[in-house]
């Protein structure tokens, strides 16, 4: 049967000042597939998928393909990268109602993105939640409970600016496909959170942590303290997952760090660098609102066990080795996956021009990638932070020179970055 799917993307006209504008693509359709690929072919049929396939990755598409440059979900290296996504109906517009409304559109829309990809909710791993309302933090995590009554996935939720205005909610998602391992992690002794979200989720030598604030694993009370307390804290509770995975620290591939005050950063950096003194995940640090007042920081990891990470340090213009970080690595490649840091490309001659510097950043990152042994066209999922949504459009017109089609899933939203001048930051994620 033909399936039905509108997503709407708003587009800020920053060039001439206008308000943002809505793009709407709606319609029935079945599902096309490439010949070559003919035992594909009845199943995407049936599901109403697109399927483009270059570099190891597929390109997950319910319903007409996006005039747009991300993918609703991308495939690659035994997981599914689902952009961020809200909340739509059938004719495309957002959904006009309140955020449980919105939460239990946007899984729906979810859902039917990892049904056309062989997957489903609850094979999720890792879910992030942007809000755009801390308050509705309660309200969002009544839906979604309703769809996890059993082993939710790892989850991070923050506080952010949308990209669309009327929108409430963004979700994106990492999750497994059918009939491959997923297993939650608690460690012993540790109670179960009031909270719909697992401590981690394994699958094969990939485990992905929730985002861990400042709490005791053993009863969940708060511990209190200043950021350097906090974050061991949340590090410490790390170790103590990994360790119940059958990891360590040395482990972490990739780190996202969400503070509440960027006059923090370094107090955070003095606290965090003991935890990796070699070859520290790749990491992104923005500044976010967190689910309590209580909280200075949240820390979401990913690890990866064997002992075949390597660090990889972006060199410089000219080619010659860059000088690595103490407290990040540029990225990290851990079999055929390459994690890359939150990179920024702000410098005195593009101050304030949102296109010159997400080129820079696209620059430095392609730099990292041709060092790894990756190219473009390896990068299946993205995060981009942009400090105002009104500079979205031009961050897409710089992002769009380098990627022209099948694009990595994304999710996009407003967050504060350490750099003042800073206008955005991209993280990616290849798989060859």
């Amino acid at each position: 049967m033909p399936l039905k799917l509108a997503i709407e993307v708003s587009q800020v006209m920053t060039d001439t000042g206008t308000d943002a504008r809505s793009v709407t693509f709606s319609g029935d359709f079945t599902a096309r597939c490439v010949m070559r690929f003919v035992a594909a072919v009845l199943s995407c049929l049936i599901a109403g998928m697109t399927f483009a396939a270059q570099a190891g990755k597929e390109i997950v598409q319910v319903g007409p393909a996006l005039n747009y440059p991300f993918s609703q979900a991308v495939k690659a290296g035994g997981f599914i990268y689902v952009c961020g996504m809200m909340a739509t109906d059938e004719s495309g517009r957002l959904v006009p109602g309140d955020i449980r409304a919105q939460t239990a559109r946007t899984l729906e829309n979810i859902s039917a993105v990892l049904k056309a990809a062989g997957s489903s909710l609850q094979n999720a791993a890792s879910v992030t939640v942007y809000l755009k309302h801390a308050a509705d933090f309660g309200a969002m995590n009544e839906v979604y409970r309703g769809y996890w009554p059993a082993d939710p996935p790892a989850r991070t939720t923050v506080a952010a600016n949308l990209v669309n205005p009327d929108g409430l909610v963004e979700i994106s998602m990492v999750a497994i496909p059918k009939g491959a391992e997923r297993r939650v992690i608690r460690p012993q002794g540790w109670v179960g959170g009031s909270l719909p979200y697992s401590y981690a989720v394994l699958s094969g030598d990939t485990l992905f942590l929730a985002g861990l604030v400042s709490r005791s694993g053993k009863d969940n009370s708060v511990v209190a303290g200043d950021i350097q307390v906090q974050t061991r804290t949340a590090l410490d509770n790390a170790g103590e997952i990994l360790k119940a995975a059958g990891m360590t620290h040395a482990d972490a591939v990739s780190s996202r760090v969400f503070i509440t005050d960027t006059a923090l950063f370094q107090d955070m950096n003095t606290a965090y660098r003991p935890y990796f003194p070699k070859d520290p995940p790749a990491r992104a640090t923005v500044r976010t609102g967190l689910m309590g007042p209580e909280f200075l920081v949240e820390i979401t990891l990913v690890a990866v066990k064997g002992g075949h990470n390597e660090a990889v340090t972006m060199p410089s213009p000219d080619g010659s080795p860059g000088q690595p970080n103490p407290n990040f690595s540029s990225a990290v490649r851990t079999g055929n996956r390459l994690y890359v840091a939150g990179m920024m490309g702000n410098t005195d001659a593009n101050k304030g021009d949102m296109r010159a510097q997400t080129r820079e950043t696209l620059s430095r990152i392609g730099r990292t990638l041709k060092a790894a042994g990756f190219d473009w066209t390896n990068v299946v999922d993205a995060i981009a932070y942009v400090t105002d949504v009104k500079n979205f459009g031009g961050m897409n017109e710089a992002y769009r020179e380098t990627f022209t089609k099948e694009f990595p899933a994304r999710a996009t939203v407003e967050t504060g970055l350490v750099a003042p001048d800073g206008l955005v930051e991209i993280m990616f994620t290849a798989v060859k």
